[in-house]
Protein backbone atom coordinates (compact mmCIF):
# COMPACT_ATOMS: atom_id res chain seq x y z
CA UNK A 1 0.00 0.00 0.00
CA UNK A 2 2.79 2.33 1.10
CA UNK A 3 4.55 1.42 -2.69
CA UNK A 4 1.01 2.47 -4.24
CA UNK A 5 1.04 5.94 -2.51
CA UNK A 6 4.59 7.00 -3.46
CA UNK A 7 4.05 7.53 -7.27
CA UNK A 8 1.02 9.40 -6.34
CA UNK A 9 2.33 11.64 -4.10
CA UNK A 10 5.28 11.97 -6.39
CA UNK A 11 2.74 13.21 -9.26
CA UNK A 12 0.95 15.50 -6.83
CA UNK A 13 4.36 17.34 -6.18
CA UNK A 14 5.35 17.45 -10.02
CA UNK A 15 1.38 19.02 -10.45
CA UNK A 16 2.02 21.23 -7.94
CA UNK A 17 5.24 22.36 -9.05
CA UNK A 18 4.21 22.70 -12.68
CA UNK A 19 1.39 24.69 -11.88
CA UNK A 20 3.75 26.72 -9.28
CA UNK A 21 5.93 27.13 -12.07
CA UNK A 22 2.92 27.86 -14.64
CA UNK A 23 2.10 30.71 -11.84
CA UNK A 24 5.42 31.77 -11.60
CA UNK A 25 6.13 32.62 -15.49
CA UNK A 26 2.37 33.99 -15.77
CA UNK A 27 3.72 36.65 -12.97
CA UNK A 28 6.98 36.89 -14.59
CA UNK A 29 5.09 37.87 -17.75
CA UNK A 30 3.03 40.20 -16.28
CA UNK A 31 5.65 41.91 -14.31
CA UNK A 32 7.59 42.04 -17.61
CA UNK A 33 5.22 43.28 -19.30
CA UNK A 34 4.61 45.97 -16.04
CA UNK A 35 8.19 47.28 -16.16
CA UNK A 36 8.49 47.17 -20.43
CA UNK A 37 5.59 49.43 -20.32
CA UNK A 38 7.12 51.86 -17.81
CA UNK A 39 10.51 52.21 -19.31
CA UNK A 40 8.61 52.67 -22.55
CA UNK A 41 6.70 55.13 -20.72
CA UNK A 42 9.92 56.26 -18.79
CA UNK A 43 11.39 57.11 -22.46
CA UNK A 44 8.80 58.83 -24.12
CA UNK A 45 9.10 61.34 -21.08
CA UNK A 46 12.70 61.28 -21.57
CA UNK A 47 12.24 62.26 -25.10
CA UNK A 48 9.81 64.62 -24.45
CA UNK A 49 12.38 66.48 -22.44
CA UNK A 50 14.73 66.41 -24.46
CA UNK A 51 16.15 69.51 -25.60
CA UNK A 52 15.12 70.86 -29.36
CA UNK A 53 18.48 70.85 -31.29
CA UNK A 54 20.18 74.08 -32.99
CA UNK A 55 19.64 73.91 -37.15
CA UNK A 56 23.56 73.92 -37.87
CA UNK A 57 23.08 75.65 -41.23
CA UNK A 58 20.79 78.21 -39.39
CA UNK A 59 21.88 81.87 -40.80
CA UNK A 60 21.28 84.95 -38.97
CA UNK A 61 19.19 87.49 -41.08
CA UNK A 62 19.97 90.59 -39.11
CA UNK A 63 23.52 91.94 -38.52
CA UNK A 64 24.61 91.36 -34.84
CA UNK A 65 27.77 92.76 -34.15
CA UNK A 66 30.22 92.00 -30.74
CA UNK A 67 31.51 95.18 -29.33
CA UNK A 68 33.11 93.54 -26.71
CA UNK A 69 33.58 90.40 -23.92
CA UNK A 70 35.18 89.17 -21.28
CA UNK A 71 35.65 86.85 -18.36
CA UNK A 72 34.74 88.50 -15.27
CA UNK A 73 35.16 86.45 -12.10
CA UNK A 74 34.45 82.82 -11.90
CA UNK A 75 30.70 83.25 -12.05
CA UNK A 76 28.26 81.04 -10.16
CA UNK A 77 30.49 77.68 -10.03
CA UNK A 78 27.83 75.79 -11.38
CA UNK A 79 25.13 76.66 -8.92
CA UNK A 80 21.78 77.98 -9.71
CA UNK A 81 22.22 81.54 -8.42
CA UNK A 82 20.98 84.59 -10.50
CA UNK A 83 23.84 86.73 -10.09
CA UNK A 84 22.66 88.96 -12.75
CA UNK A 85 24.93 91.80 -14.32
CA UNK A 86 23.20 95.38 -13.03
CA UNK A 87 23.67 98.69 -15.37
CA UNK A 88 24.35 102.10 -13.60
CA UNK A 89 25.51 105.12 -15.32
CA UNK A 90 28.44 104.42 -17.49
CA UNK A 91 29.10 100.93 -15.79
CA UNK A 92 28.21 96.96 -15.85
CA UNK A 93 28.39 96.27 -12.49
CA UNK A 94 29.26 92.25 -11.93
CA UNK A 95 29.82 90.08 -9.28
CA UNK A 96 30.81 86.26 -8.75
CA UNK A 97 30.62 83.89 -6.16
CA UNK A 98 33.73 84.20 -4.51
CA UNK A 99 33.19 87.46 -3.27
CA UNK A 100 34.32 89.66 -6.59
CA UNK A 101 32.45 92.94 -7.11
CA UNK A 102 33.23 94.62 -10.25
CA UNK A 103 32.49 97.65 -12.68
CA UNK A 104 32.72 97.31 -16.44
CA UNK A 105 32.89 100.51 -18.46
CA UNK A 106 30.05 100.03 -21.01
CA UNK A 107 31.50 101.29 -23.72
CA UNK A 108 34.46 99.58 -23.70
CA UNK A 109 34.28 96.28 -21.57
CA UNK A 110 37.54 97.48 -19.85
CA UNK A 111 37.11 96.73 -16.18
CA UNK A 112 37.39 100.33 -14.08
CA UNK A 113 37.68 98.63 -10.38
CA UNK A 114 37.70 95.14 -8.56
CA UNK A 115 37.05 94.70 -4.99
CA UNK A 116 36.93 91.07 -3.37
CA UNK A 117 35.99 90.30 0.18
CA UNK A 118 37.36 86.25 0.71
CA UNK A 119 34.82 85.90 3.43
CA UNK A 120 32.36 86.17 2.10
CA UNK A 121 30.07 83.64 -0.23
CA UNK A 122 27.47 86.15 -2.47
CA UNK A 123 24.22 84.56 -3.35
CA UNK A 124 22.75 87.77 -4.67
CA UNK A 125 23.18 90.58 -6.88
CA UNK A 126 24.63 93.04 -7.74
CA UNK A 127 21.52 95.91 -7.71
CA UNK A 128 23.04 99.10 -8.03
CA UNK A 129 21.29 102.62 -7.33
CA UNK A 130 21.49 105.60 -5.22
CA UNK A 131 24.88 105.82 -5.72
CA UNK A 132 25.98 102.58 -4.55
CA UNK A 133 26.44 98.82 -5.29
CA UNK A 134 25.12 96.53 -3.37
CA UNK A 135 25.13 92.66 -2.89
CA UNK A 136 23.75 89.92 -0.48
CA UNK A 137 25.58 86.94 0.76
CA UNK A 138 25.00 83.00 1.58
CA UNK A 139 26.38 84.58 5.12
CA UNK A 140 23.04 86.94 5.53
CA UNK A 141 24.59 90.04 4.87
CA UNK A 142 24.36 92.99 2.75
CA UNK A 143 27.56 94.61 1.53
CA UNK A 144 27.32 98.27 0.27
CA UNK A 145 29.81 100.04 -2.06
CA UNK A 146 30.80 103.16 -3.50
CA UNK A 147 29.38 102.64 -6.87
CA UNK A 148 32.38 104.59 -8.35
CA UNK A 149 35.41 103.60 -6.44
CA UNK A 150 34.29 99.86 -5.21
CA UNK A 151 35.15 101.36 -1.61
CA UNK A 152 33.06 99.55 0.69
CA UNK A 153 30.47 101.56 2.78
CA UNK A 154 28.51 99.81 5.27
CA UNK A 155 27.81 95.73 5.95
CA UNK A 156 23.76 94.94 7.59
CA UNK A 157 22.96 91.83 8.92
CA UNK A 158 19.91 90.26 8.05
CA UNK A 159 18.15 87.04 9.04
CA UNK A 160 18.73 84.40 6.16
CA UNK A 161 20.77 84.03 2.62
CA UNK A 162 19.81 86.84 0.36
CA UNK A 163 18.85 85.03 -3.02
CA UNK A 164 17.08 87.87 -4.90
CA UNK A 165 19.30 90.90 -6.30
CA UNK A 166 18.91 94.15 -4.34
CA UNK A 167 16.87 96.58 -5.30
CA UNK A 168 17.16 100.70 -4.72
CA UNK A 169 15.16 103.67 -4.96
CA UNK A 170 13.89 106.01 -3.09
CA UNK A 171 16.64 106.27 -0.21
CA UNK A 172 16.20 102.70 0.49
CA UNK A 173 17.25 99.14 -0.67
CA UNK A 174 15.25 96.28 -0.51
CA UNK A 175 15.99 93.08 0.23
CA UNK A 176 14.82 89.45 -0.21
CA UNK A 177 15.83 86.78 1.73
CA UNK A 178 15.74 83.33 1.88
CA UNK A 179 13.14 82.70 4.74
CA UNK A 180 10.26 84.82 3.30
CA UNK A 181 11.42 88.60 4.42
CA UNK A 182 11.76 91.66 2.82
CA UNK A 183 13.31 94.14 4.17
CA UNK A 184 14.17 97.79 3.41
CA UNK A 185 17.14 99.27 4.46
CA UNK A 186 18.44 102.94 4.46
CA UNK A 187 20.63 103.23 1.18
CA UNK A 188 23.17 105.58 2.61
CA UNK A 189 23.41 103.74 6.25
CA UNK A 190 22.22 100.53 6.17
CA UNK A 191 19.39 100.36 8.85
CA UNK A 192 16.55 98.60 8.97
CA UNK A 193 14.13 100.88 8.04
CA UNK A 194 11.00 98.06 8.01
CA UNK A 195 10.92 94.15 7.73
CA UNK A 196 7.64 92.75 5.67
CA UNK A 197 7.08 88.56 6.54
CA UNK A 198 5.19 86.01 4.67
CA UNK A 199 5.58 82.24 5.70
CA UNK A 200 6.96 80.37 3.00
CA UNK A 201 6.16 76.70 2.01
CA UNK A 202 7.54 73.73 2.87
CA UNK A 203 8.92 73.58 -0.60
CA UNK A 204 9.24 76.10 -3.07
CA UNK A 205 11.90 76.94 -6.12
CA UNK A 206 15.36 78.24 -5.29
CA UNK A 207 16.00 81.46 -5.23
CA UNK A 208 13.52 84.93 -4.93
CA UNK A 209 11.30 87.64 -7.30
CA UNK A 210 13.32 90.59 -6.77
CA UNK A 211 10.98 93.65 -5.52
CA UNK A 212 10.46 96.68 -7.50
CA UNK A 213 10.00 100.41 -6.42
CA UNK A 214 7.51 102.05 -8.48
CA UNK A 215 6.79 105.62 -7.03
CA UNK A 216 5.77 105.90 -3.64
CA UNK A 217 5.07 101.73 -4.07
CA UNK A 218 7.10 98.56 -3.54
CA UNK A 219 5.81 95.75 -5.89
CA UNK A 220 7.29 91.52 -4.86
CA UNK A 221 5.66 88.38 -5.48
CA UNK A 222 6.21 85.83 -3.29
CA UNK A 223 6.83 81.77 -2.57
CA UNK A 224 3.31 80.76 -1.61
CA UNK A 225 1.96 82.54 -5.18
CA UNK A 226 0.95 85.70 -3.45
CA UNK A 227 1.93 88.87 -5.34
CA UNK A 228 1.47 92.24 -2.99
CA UNK A 229 1.92 96.05 -3.14
CA UNK A 230 3.13 97.84 0.00
CA UNK A 231 3.52 101.23 1.02
CA UNK A 232 7.26 102.30 0.16
CA UNK A 233 7.79 104.38 3.44
CA UNK A 234 6.43 102.20 6.30
CA UNK A 235 6.19 98.60 4.92
CA UNK A 236 2.81 98.16 5.33
CA UNK A 237 0.57 95.67 2.71
CA UNK A 238 -1.89 97.95 0.68
CA UNK A 239 -3.12 94.79 -1.22
CA UNK A 240 -2.30 91.53 -2.40
CA UNK A 241 -3.34 88.87 -5.23
CA UNK A 242 -3.33 85.03 -5.63
CA UNK A 243 -1.15 84.13 -9.09
CA UNK A 244 -2.30 80.53 -8.83
CA UNK A 245 -3.85 78.00 -6.46
CA UNK A 246 -2.11 74.87 -4.91
CA UNK A 247 -3.45 71.67 -6.52
CA UNK A 248 -2.53 67.66 -5.60
CA UNK A 249 -1.58 65.71 -2.89
CA UNK A 250 2.27 66.22 -2.78
CA UNK A 251 4.26 69.16 -2.01
CA UNK A 252 6.02 68.81 -5.35
CA UNK A 253 1.96 68.90 -6.89
CA UNK A 254 1.18 71.95 -4.80
CA UNK A 255 4.24 73.97 -5.13
CA UNK A 256 3.24 77.64 -6.32
CA UNK A 257 6.47 80.13 -6.53
CA UNK A 258 6.76 83.82 -8.10
CA UNK A 259 10.46 84.14 -8.97
CA UNK A 260 10.52 87.15 -10.71
CA UNK A 261 10.19 90.63 -11.04
CA UNK A 262 7.16 92.70 -11.68
CA UNK A 263 7.03 94.83 -14.94
CA UNK A 264 5.32 98.02 -14.61
CA UNK A 265 3.43 100.16 -17.53
CA UNK A 266 0.42 102.13 -17.67
CA UNK A 267 -0.55 101.70 -13.78
CA UNK A 268 -0.63 97.57 -14.61
CA UNK A 269 2.15 95.13 -13.31
CA UNK A 270 2.76 92.41 -15.25
CA UNK A 271 3.96 88.91 -13.26
CA UNK A 272 4.61 85.17 -14.01
CA UNK A 273 4.49 82.68 -11.44
CA UNK A 274 5.26 78.92 -11.57
CA UNK A 275 2.53 76.48 -11.89
CA UNK A 276 0.10 79.45 -11.67
CA UNK A 277 -0.73 82.50 -14.27
CA UNK A 278 0.86 84.86 -16.13
CA UNK A 279 -1.13 87.66 -15.26
CA UNK A 280 -2.25 91.86 -15.31
CA UNK A 281 -2.91 93.33 -12.16
CA UNK A 282 -4.27 96.61 -11.30
CA UNK A 283 -1.74 99.06 -9.42
CA UNK A 284 -4.53 100.74 -7.51
CA UNK A 285 -6.23 97.72 -5.94
CA UNK A 286 -4.57 95.00 -6.93
CA UNK A 287 -7.51 93.46 -9.08
CA UNK A 288 -6.93 90.71 -12.04
CA UNK A 289 -7.07 92.63 -15.14
CA UNK A 290 -6.72 89.36 -17.17
CA UNK A 291 -4.55 86.03 -16.47
CA UNK A 292 -3.42 83.16 -18.83
CA UNK A 293 -3.17 79.61 -17.18
CA UNK A 294 0.81 79.58 -18.69
CA UNK A 295 3.49 78.54 -15.96
CA UNK A 296 6.64 80.15 -15.94
CA UNK A 297 9.57 81.28 -13.58
CA UNK A 298 11.31 83.55 -15.65
CA UNK A 299 11.36 87.12 -15.66
CA UNK A 300 9.22 88.41 -18.61
CA UNK A 301 9.51 91.19 -20.85
CA UNK A 302 6.80 93.84 -21.92
CA UNK A 303 6.28 96.53 -24.59
CA UNK A 304 3.66 98.65 -25.52
CA UNK A 305 1.56 96.27 -27.63
CA UNK A 306 2.66 92.27 -26.23
CA UNK A 307 4.16 90.54 -22.96
CA UNK A 308 6.60 88.02 -23.50
CA UNK A 309 6.45 85.11 -21.52
CA UNK A 310 9.33 81.83 -21.39
CA UNK A 311 7.16 79.52 -19.91
CA UNK A 312 8.75 76.62 -17.83
CA UNK A 313 9.67 73.80 -20.88
CA UNK A 314 11.40 76.80 -22.57
CA UNK A 315 8.35 78.14 -25.12
CA UNK A 316 8.67 81.76 -25.78
CA UNK A 317 5.18 83.53 -25.84
CA UNK A 318 3.83 86.55 -27.33
CA UNK A 319 0.79 87.80 -25.56
CA UNK A 320 -1.37 90.89 -26.58
CA UNK A 321 -1.36 93.28 -23.77
CA UNK A 322 -4.62 94.30 -23.80
CA UNK A 323 -6.57 90.98 -22.63
CA UNK A 324 -3.58 88.47 -22.71
CA UNK A 325 -4.32 86.72 -25.95
CA UNK A 326 -1.98 84.28 -27.72
CA UNK A 327 -0.03 86.52 -30.57
CA UNK A 328 2.33 83.44 -31.43
CA UNK A 329 4.42 80.81 -29.52
CA UNK A 330 8.07 79.98 -30.45
CA UNK A 331 8.52 75.95 -30.00
CA UNK A 332 12.20 75.91 -31.68
CA UNK A 333 13.94 76.44 -28.31
CA UNK A 334 11.45 73.73 -26.11
CA UNK A 335 13.61 72.58 -23.16
CA UNK A 336 17.10 74.43 -23.79
CA UNK A 337 16.38 76.43 -20.43
CA UNK A 338 15.40 79.52 -21.64
CA UNK A 339 15.88 82.72 -20.04
CA UNK A 340 12.87 85.46 -19.48
CA UNK A 341 13.38 87.90 -22.81
CA UNK A 342 14.70 90.67 -22.89
CA UNK A 343 13.68 93.40 -25.17
CA UNK A 344 16.16 95.00 -27.48
CA UNK A 345 15.41 97.08 -30.66
CA UNK A 346 12.51 95.06 -33.01
CA UNK A 347 13.73 91.96 -31.39
CA UNK A 348 13.43 89.97 -28.09
CA UNK A 349 16.76 87.91 -26.86
CA UNK A 350 16.79 84.93 -25.11
CA UNK A 351 19.63 82.85 -23.30
CA UNK A 352 19.96 79.25 -23.17
CA UNK A 353 22.07 76.17 -21.42
CA UNK A 354 24.57 76.04 -24.30
CA UNK A 355 25.43 79.71 -23.68
CA UNK A 356 23.33 80.80 -27.01
CA UNK A 357 21.65 84.27 -27.42
CA UNK A 358 18.64 84.20 -29.85
CA UNK A 359 17.03 86.98 -31.36
CA UNK A 360 13.56 86.43 -31.89
CA UNK A 361 11.59 88.97 -34.20
CA UNK A 362 8.79 90.66 -31.54
CA UNK A 363 6.22 90.46 -34.48
CA UNK A 364 5.99 86.98 -36.28
CA UNK A 365 7.70 85.51 -33.27
CA UNK A 366 10.67 83.94 -35.96
CA UNK A 367 14.47 83.26 -35.02
CA UNK A 368 16.30 85.45 -36.74
CA UNK A 369 19.34 85.52 -34.85
CA UNK A 370 21.84 83.78 -32.97
CA UNK A 371 25.11 84.16 -31.06
CA UNK A 372 27.22 82.40 -28.78
CA UNK A 373 27.93 84.22 -25.30
CA UNK A 374 30.59 80.87 -23.90
CA UNK A 375 29.79 77.51 -23.53
CA UNK A 376 28.47 77.25 -20.10
CA UNK A 377 24.96 78.24 -19.35
CA UNK A 378 23.15 81.26 -19.34
CA UNK A 379 20.81 81.79 -16.27
CA UNK A 380 20.36 85.01 -16.12
CA UNK A 381 17.85 87.18 -19.42
CA UNK A 382 20.43 89.60 -21.31
CA UNK A 383 20.87 92.91 -20.06
CA UNK A 384 19.79 96.00 -22.47
CA UNK A 385 22.18 98.83 -22.11
CA UNK A 386 20.44 101.03 -24.24
CA UNK A 387 23.66 100.99 -27.18
CA UNK A 388 24.26 97.11 -26.88
CA UNK A 389 22.84 93.99 -25.22
CA UNK A 390 24.79 92.13 -22.43
CA UNK A 391 25.45 88.50 -22.42
CA UNK A 392 26.68 86.84 -19.02
CA UNK A 393 27.32 83.09 -18.60
CA UNK A 394 27.16 80.97 -15.17
CA UNK A 395 30.97 80.82 -15.22
CA UNK A 396 31.56 84.31 -16.10
CA UNK A 397 31.90 85.08 -19.36
CA UNK A 398 30.60 88.71 -20.81
CA UNK A 399 29.98 89.69 -24.01
CA UNK A 400 28.08 93.14 -25.36
CA UNK A 401 26.40 92.75 -29.02
CA UNK A 402 24.64 95.42 -31.40
CA UNK A 403 22.23 94.98 -34.07
CA UNK A 404 23.63 97.27 -36.96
Amino acid sequence: MNLNRAPLCSLLVVLLVAGCTQQVDSVKDTMGNMFKAKDEQSEALKKAAEPTPLDEEFKSSIAIKKVWSGRFGKGYEKLYLKLLPSWYGEHVYVADRDGRVMAVDVATGEKTWEERDKKRLISGGPGAGEGKVFVGTSEAQVVARDAKTGQKIWIAEVSSEVLAAPRAGGGVVLIRTGDGKLYALDAATGVQKWVFDRTIPTLTLRGSAAAVIHEDKVLAGFDNGRFSALELATGKELWETRLGEPKGRSDLERLIDVDSEPVILDNTAYIDCFQGRVAAVSLDNGSLEWTRQISSYEDLAVDTDHVYVTDEHSVVWALKRSDGATVWRQKGLKNRRATGPTLYGKEIVVGDFEGYLHWLDVTTGAIVGRERVDKERIITPPLNIGAALVGYSSSGEMSAWRVD
